[in-house]
């Protein structure tokens, strides 16, 4: 799978590089952010190991990660990647999103969204995206809902103990999912 730098209005999503990582630990000093998620950073040092572990895992050819740069505020503001990459199933996952609370509520997750959901099914020809977030974060959950994603089910103490809510986006429901988001950017 051949992933690339994607363009928007409001973010350039940059394929992660180890250069990137006091920029990413300088947006990601808000305790919220990590408030619901699994794992937390609270030094440079560890959002060093969370840049490498997951630039070995594009080596690998499991994960494509990305910096997310916000072009109206000229400063990266966090990170989103492809996950679970199944060639042979030609499906994958959107996630492990986080973003400085400077962008919540604004166009950029939606933003970073469209553009990784229009690659995944118009290039690479996908036939089904999962976004997978835990039960507790409900945040995320309304988020994955404004965008058209199928809420599928909860897996149970799937990874770290925790439960997991999934949802997905299909083939078939890409264009009336895309025409949705296409109209949630032009608000």
């Amino acid at each position: 799978m051949n992933f690339v730098h994607l363009q928007g209005e409001r973010v350039s999503l940059i394929p992660l590089e180890v250069e990137q990582t006091d920029l990413l630990f300088q947006c990601s000093r808000s305790p919220e952010i990590w408030a619901n998620l699994p794992i937390k950073i609270h030094t440079e040092k560890e959002m060093d190991n969370f840049v490498r572990t997951a630039i070995s895992g594009r080596e690998r050819g499991e994960e494509f990660p990305y910096a997310v740069f916000d072009n109206k505020l000229n400063k990266m503001v966090g990170m989103t990647r492809y996950l679970r990459i199944s060639k042979l199933h030609k499906n994958l996952n959107v996630g492990w999103t986080w973003y400085s609370p400077d962008v919540w509520r604004t166009q950029v997750n939606t933003e970073s969204k469209y553009l990784l959901l229009k690659y995944a099914f118009e290039v690479w020809n996908a036939v089904r995206v999962e976004i997978i977030t835990i039960s507790t974060h409900h945040r995320s959950q309304k988020a994955i809902e404004r965008l058209g994603a199928k809420k599928e089910g909860v897996l149970r103490k799937k990874y770290n103990g925790l439960d997991y809510v999934v949802y997905s986006i299909i083939d078939e429901n890409w264009n009336d999912v895309k025409e949705h988001i296409e109209t949630l950017l032009r608000r």
